[in-house]
């Protein structure tokens, strides 16, 4: 699988950034990304962060025959595996062309600088010697990988104890750990490298070049050098001519970067060395609570929570009054509105359910009023509820007096006489 090439807008955008001196990430021209050395819980096992560039190196050793042409030094081999898990572009099975340059580059800046003893390495002249095994393994893939494999290697074989061992007679006895204390590699320096990028065939110069400026570099310059200001080795790519002036810079900028990254180096192992001397957590068991182990592990912010109910409590005092709540506007069907306190439509509406009250008030009073004649006329004690208002109201019918029965019967019988005077006259 194939990286998704850069634009035209994309690239026309860095290369206007580094003729501005602008960098994507915000660094300097000179500037390198921030290194995290961490070491596993063996010995020889060393991650690397280079920004967002990770690499892990495992050192390992066994005992072999020596080769003819040195039959008393040891072998020194190194693999450096480009996983799909870096990058897509990074094919499982296949040695690449990037990996064949960066393995290449890896021999010259650690084996043939001559930075480790190698007649230490061996047991019985032409018969046993150890056979160091680098192994260095891509986890992302951010640019710059040979510097970020050169770090991890040195540092993995400065951490890495070969077992001891002895010799009886004609055998070779291999001591465990327990046994007998392994015994460090003699490391003689640290060959670093430091890579360079140009741009606008060499006018422009970058320092520790990311994955998207190492797309649009017109070439690259990889010095190997320790703290000693000792070139181990030197290799130009690009097919770009550099004048004698700028390797010259570049090799004094190298020595600077150089000596920081070796003092970081020696405080890393130093720690590890205290940290398991002390008995305390380190290696894989130490990464745990701090999450390292996974790749592109953000750092979380810092969030004190110690006086949060007292800051709540202050916030709150100090704040403002709220602003006084509006009624929300009524829509009682599609084309009417409500804003503030005016309405449209709805004044009708109130007309209409007082009228439907008062029309409701008379219709009940002339109901009760029916009920209490026909109560009157039965002469008996009747309740009647209302069951909107839940009130009981008891009606007692009046009695009629005597005297007003007589007089209404004499009245009766004068006019039934007048009535017959009429008829007769």
């Amino acid at each position: 699988m194939k990286d998704t090439p850069l634009s035209n807008c994309e690239r026309d955008f860095l290369l206007k950034a580094i003729e501005e001196k602008k960098r994507l990430d915000g660094r300097q021209t000179y500037d390198y990304r921030k290194i995290k050395i961490t070491f596993g819980t063996d010995y020889g096992c060393c991650f690397v962060e280079l920004g967002q560039t990770r690499v892990m190196a495992q050192v390992s050793c066994e005992l072999v025959a020596p080769k003819e042409s040195r039959p008393n030094e040891g072998i020194m081999f190194f693999n450096i595996e480009l996983s799909p898990m870096a990058s897509p572009a990074f094919e499982p099975g296949r040695q690449s062309e990037l990996s064949v340059k960066l393995n290449r580059q890896l021999e010259r800046c650690l084996r043939n600088s001559k930075c480790i003893d190698t007649e230490s390495l061996c047991v019985v002249s032409g018969e046993k010697v150890w056979q160091i095994r680098v192994d260095v393994h891509m986890l992302n893939n951010d640019g710059n990988l040979m510097d970020a494999s050169s770090v991890a290697a040195i540092t993995a074989l400065s951490h890495f104890r070969r077992p001891d061992v002895g010799i009886q007679g004609e055998e070779v006895i291999v001591y465990s750990a327990e046994e007998r204390d392994p015994i460090p590699l003699s490391i003689y320096h640290m060959p670093i490298s430091v890579s360079f990028s140009f741009f606008q065939q060499g006018t422009y110069l970058l320092v520790d070049p990311c994955e998207r400026e190492e797309r649009v570099m017109d070439g690259l310059l990889m010095i190997a050098m320790n703290k000693h200001r000792e070139i181990c080795s030197i290799q130009s790519s690009g097919g770009i001519m550099l004048l004698k002036e700028q390797v010259m810079r570049c090799s004094k900028i190298a020595s600077v970067k150089v000596s920081e990254i070796t003092e970081l180096i020696h405080q890393a192992l130093l720690n590890d060395k205290t940290a398991r001397k002390a008995g305390g957590r380190c290696g894989f068991a130490e990464s745990m609570p701090q999450e390292r182990i996974t790749a592109l592990k953000m750092d979380e912010t810092p969030v004190e929570m110690t006086d949060v109910a007292e800051r709540v409590d202050d916030i709150v005092r100090k704040a403002e009054a709220p602003p006084p709540t509006v009624a929300s506007p009524v829509v009682p069907f599609p084309g009417v509105g409500q804003v503030g306190q005016n309405t449209w439509g709805l004044e009708e509406e109130e007309e209409d359910d007082d009228d439907a009250e008062e029309e409701e008030d008379d219709s009940g009073e002339e109901q009760l009023e029916k009920v209490t004649k026909m109560e009157e006329s039965r002469g008996d004690v009747v309740e009647i509820s209302d069951s909107e208002e839940e009130e009981v109201v008891v009606l007692h019918p009046e009695k009629p007096d005597k005297t007003s029965k007589n007089t209404g019967s004499s009245s009766h019988q004068k006019g039934a006489a007048t009535s017959k005077k009429r008829q007769n006259k």
